[in-house]
């Protein structure tokens, strides 16, 4: 098994993985992926485009209806078991890999992300011989069923906040319903996903069945969503891009999924128990340097309990440890790249503009050796912030908070639902019926009260609004996956209609 250290500094080369062959790109063109930590380059990766995705979507759809179509859903299940399996004994060196590809410290990739990648792959290898039709009671002799089938070929397009752990969410359920897959890592971080190639190769999936193709989302990922061969399109990602993916898929009618943006409320009453409010908040907006899309990123605080929850909320936050992702200690690595890194310190200076007040963070860190050159930013709270500012209104995808009062519940409800967004909230109180009231309220697609950021593999994800629509998880994430056929037969054996003899 790889150390995280070794992980982190052996230069890598991936090909396309494309027909169960790691193939050259077809232009022959590479890119290299940097270490967000260092910049220094972490891997070279064959750069797939239009004509990649025409070849893996043949041997998707070859697969799709040959050897794949042959093998029972039982085996379908033990395949996808055994991946997980193969994972889980490879934590260690995945975990390592994945904070070196996108910077995230390495106690969360080895005690969150991948172990719940793990528990995806096993439980959809238990729905694999779960999914089925159903008899339908229909007036006179007549049987009537449906079949519940795979959709058939998907296109899934997954971002770089979670690597493997999105890929996870995307290749389970489609595979657990005997469809085929092109997948198209983010071009920011490839590696999680050209490991997790040959693991599916070790598992014993047929040739085709799953397909990777890294690339650029303008060539790759547009000639993907836009592909006539393709029968549903998956996408994790930023609202404005899940537009134009809808635009190209509806040429051809494609069926699609997305999983977008957010600019979660996350709300704390007097009432509450404010420590565990304060812990809430700082695993809301500065878990994975707040590159989450549910991150709580609107912070209400009731005005009589605004100071002192600030007052403790800005020292945890000023306690935040920022450096070295391989450090077990590090609570907070870098962002995922430099152009991540200017859009947060753009946002910084918009809120400033508009008349917010930085009360702690607003900067990159001082780090020496390697990290100067990191994409580090700090915990940053502004106060001072009104829900109409851009800071409250448009998704930041970092350690940005905006704290905004509030006095009466009718204007805290306006206010938490005034935004095109609507995929997760948060609700601190020790009152269970507003609870309950609120989680009604809001217009959001996962509510937690008195915890933040829990998912579990059998519990649907998925958004309101400009959020996006479909669900990851849960069993709701096989309706992504399958399509239902009704099949009529008549028992009678008699002439039906007005053209018998």
């Amino acid at each position: 098994m790889s150390s995280a250290k070794s992980a982190s500094e052996t230069p890598r080369s991936y090909k396309l993985f494309i027909d169960g062959k790691w193939v050259d790109a077809e232009s022959g063109k590479t890119f290299t992926t940097p270490n967000p930590a260092t910049g220094a380059t972490l891997a070279e990766v064959a750069e797939g485009d239009k004509a990649d995705i025409d070849k893996a979507v043949v041997a998707a759809r070859t697969a799709l209806e040959g050897k794949w179509s042959k093998v029972s859903a039982r085996d379908r299940g033990r395949m996808m078991y055994k991946l997980a399996q193969l994972i889980e004994a490879r934590i260690g060196d995945l975990a390592a890999l994945e904070t070196a590809d996108n910077g995230k410290p390495i106690k969360e990739t080895t005690y969150v992300d991948l172990p719940q990648v793990v528990e995806n792959f096993e439980y959809f290898a238990g729905w694999a011989t779960k999914i089925e039709g159903e008899t339908i009671p229909v007036p006179g002799q007549m049987f009537n069923y449906t079949l519940r089938e795979p959709v058939g070929v998907c296109g899934q397009i997954i971002p770089w906040n979670f690597p493997l752990l999105m890929a996870a969410w995307k290749l389970a359920p489609a595979l657990a319903a005997g469809n085929t897959v092109v997948l198209k890592p983010a071009e920011q971080t490839p590696v999680g996903a050209m490991e997790l190639g040959s693991l599916i190769q070790e598992a014993g999936f047929p040739d085709g069945v799953v397909n990777i193709v890294p690339g650029y989302g303008e060539t790759a990922g547009a000639a993907l969503a836009s592909h006539p061969g393709i029968d549903k399109v998956a996408f994790t990602g930023s609202t404005e891009v899940g537009k134009l993916i809808a635009r190209a898929a509806s040429d051809n009618l494609t069926k699609v999924s997305l999983e977008l943006g957010g600019k979660a409320p996350n709300i704390v009453f007097a009432d509450a128990d404010i420590e565990q409010a304060v812990s809430g908040a700082m695993m809301g907006i500065f878990f994975n340097q707040g590159q989450v899309c549910c991150a709580g990123s609107r912070l209400f605080l009731d005005a009589s309990v605004k100071d002192e929850f600030l007052d403790r909320f800005k020292e945890r936050a000023g306690r935040v440890k920022v450096g070295d992702p391989m450090d077990a200690s590090t609570q907070m690595g870098p962002q995922v790249s430099e152009e991540q890194l200017n859009r947060i310190k753009g946002y910084v200076d918009i809120a400033r503009g508009e008349g917010a007040s930085v009360l702690a963070g607003g900067c990159p860190p001082q780090l020496e050796g390697d990290f100067q050159k990191g994409f580090f930013f700090q915990p940053t709270i502004f106060g001072e912030v009104k829900n109409s500012m851009r800071v409250a209104q448009e998704e930041i995808f970092g350690p940005v908070v905006s704290i905004i009062s509030f006095d009466g519940e009718e204007d805290l409800i306006k206010q938490a639902n005034e935004v095109v967004y609507g995929l997760s909230a948060g609700i601190w109180t020790k009152d269970i019926t507003r609870a309950h009231r609120f989680a009604r309220a809001i217009k959001a697609g996962t509510v937690w009260i008195n915890t933040y950021n829990m998912f579990n593999a059998a519990s649907p994800f998925g958004g309101y609004k400009q959020s996006g629509y479909g669900r990851e998880m849960g069993k709701h994430a096989l309706e992504m996956y399958t399509q239902v056929k009704s099949v009529w037969v008549d028992l009678s054996g008699k002439p039906i209609g007005w053209y018998g003899n």
